[in-house]
């Protein structure tokens, strides 16, 4: 067992550097007119950076006893004297310097390669500063990004720039952005900006690597496209080109087609103008876009399915093979109204919450299998006996909570499309029944789906499931 006496230690290194008597080397710090000569003691300065071990390795003290002399012009007298301390004695004291300080330390001991204090004042900044450093971004990110060792501070401006897109690209030259910083930025997931919005951005951040070109397409030729293409070398394999709508992918990408690979092209081509042909493997599925208040759910986890379910009820057209791929669409609030697992499981419940509400969606969890069933109702619900009219409405499946295998049943006889009763729940049809055979006030116990009012059947078997939850929403626009 062993005793650490190292406040003493650190005292007693302090007074070394303070002492005038045994230093053997001086360190020229700043520039004109703020330059200091500053005594050291080099051993310690050699353990403590391997930068300073390198300078001083043709520096030391000759035969004629002439101390050795290094200058640091790039580091403030005010900055290295804090760095001396934290050298001799282990001491940082946070609390004598602002962020602006702290910062310029931070980068000092950066270049002096003290990869302790480095990773130190990094954490700190992102934990306690982290409003100093988005007022500072610019500053903050150009700095980190010349470094390979301020490895946090640029994952915290990767991380704000994918969050808050926007506040960069009006406080930022984004054309100054490093080809490091732009590539992983368009390479995460969760950059919260439209695709064609990063395909705008990318061809702008090309252009300005290259002034020559003029942003008139129909103006360049063979070698400028090839130019452009190897500046944008890095940048294209991370535009999810398949998440375009047609029209973007007609007015934005077309004239830049050149940049493409020709089968890359030919396939972006045939996802809009043939319906049939089959994705290519390996394509990146659209941005995990963050849209708050679209939905409270605890059956649906993938907005991909929201953007599916919305896209039929804004009658698009529905392109099954590549709709999974498309950008998100999502202008509908969906509302919750009932959710079983919290208002019970009764006919009762489900009439006294969303009777009377029009425009409904409802998702059913299947029991013990990743089903997901559901109907949108476009009219309202009542408890009377009878049939609801409709040539809107239509019934849906995702048989692994995956819009990859989707079914879509739009109503045929519109005079059956909703049933009412006071023991049913939302009841599509004979397509999809939720029915208490004990009385309204009794959970449901003849839950099943089969074909016959509308156009495709959404299970493999009309046998009676169980259900572990199920949600109905009222959709309103945004």
């Amino acid at each position: 067992m062993s005793t650490q006496f190292l406040s003493k230690l650190s005292q007693n290194y302090i007074e070394l550097l303070e002492d005038n008597e045994y230093y053997d080397v001086t360190i020229e710090v700043g520039e004109d007119p703020n330059v200091k000569i500053l005594r050291a003691h080099i051993n310690i300065l050699c353990y403590r950076s391997p930068y300073l071990r390198r300078t001083l390795a043709s520096s030391k003290k000759n035969k004629d006893n002439v101390l050795a002399h290094i200058k640091l012009p790039n580091i403030s007298p005010e900055v290295f004297q804090v760095i001396l301390k934290y050298i001799y004695g282990g001491i940082f004291p946070l609390n004598d310097h602002d962020n602006s300080e702290i910062f310029k330390i931070l980068l000092a001991a950066d270049e002096l390669l003290l990869q302790e204090l480095v990773d130190y004042l990094q954490t700190y900044l992102i934990e306690n500063k982290s409003e100093w450093l988005e007022q500072h971004f610019e500053l903050v990110h150009r700095k980190s990004f010349q470094s390979n060792s301020l490895i946090k501070l640029q994952q915290f401006c990767t991380d704000f720039m994918a969050n808050s897109p926007e506040k960069i690209f009006n406080s930022l030259d984004f054309t100054s952005l490093p080809e490091n910083s732009l590539v992983q930025l368009i390479k995460r997931d969760d950059l919260q900006m439209k695709e064609v919005e990063v395909w705008e951005h990318v061809i702008k951040w090309g252009l300005a690597q290259n002034p020559t070109l003029l942003p008139d397409t129909d103006t360049w030729s063979n070698e400028d496209f090839k130019i452009m293409e190897n500046t944008l070398k890095h940048c294209l394999p991370l535009v999810r080109f398949f998440s375009l709508s047609s029209k973007n992918f007609l007015q934005k990408v077309r004239p830049y087609k050149n940049l493409l690979e020709r089968q890359l092209y030919e396939n972006l081509l045939n996802s809009h103008l043939d319906p049939d042909s089959e994705p290519i493997d390996n394509i990146s599925l659209p941005r995990n876009i963050k849209i708050d208040g679209i939905i409270d759910s605890k059956i649906i986890n993938n907005l991909n399915i929201i953007s599916v379910v919305s896209r039929r009820i804004a009658k698009m057209v529905i392109n099954n093979k590549f709709d999974h791929l498309r950008e998100l669409h999502l202008p509908y609030k969906f509302q919750l109204l009932l959710r079983g697992s919290r208002d019970g499981f009764t006919p009762k419940k489900f009439h006294e919450l969303c009777d009377d509400r029009p425009h409904t969606v409802t998702f059913i969890k299947v029991k013990g299998t990743k089903e997901i069933l559901g109907g949108y109702n476009p009219i309202i619900w009542k408890s009377s006996d009878g049939w609801g009219k409709t040539k809107d409405s239509f019934i849906f499946s995702f048989k692994n909570n995956d819009v990859k295998d989707v079914t879509i049943s739009n109503i045929e006889n519109a005079d059956y499309a909703i049933y009412y009763y006071y023991r049913n729940g939302p009841r599509f049809g004979d397509d999809i029944i939720m029915h208490a055979s004990g009385g309204n006030y009794t959970d449901y116990d003849e839950i099943r789906c089969k074909k016959k009012y509308y156009e495709k059947k959404i299970r493999n078997t009309e046998n009676y499931f169980s259900i572990d939850d199920y949600e109905v929403f009222q959709i309103v626009k945004k």
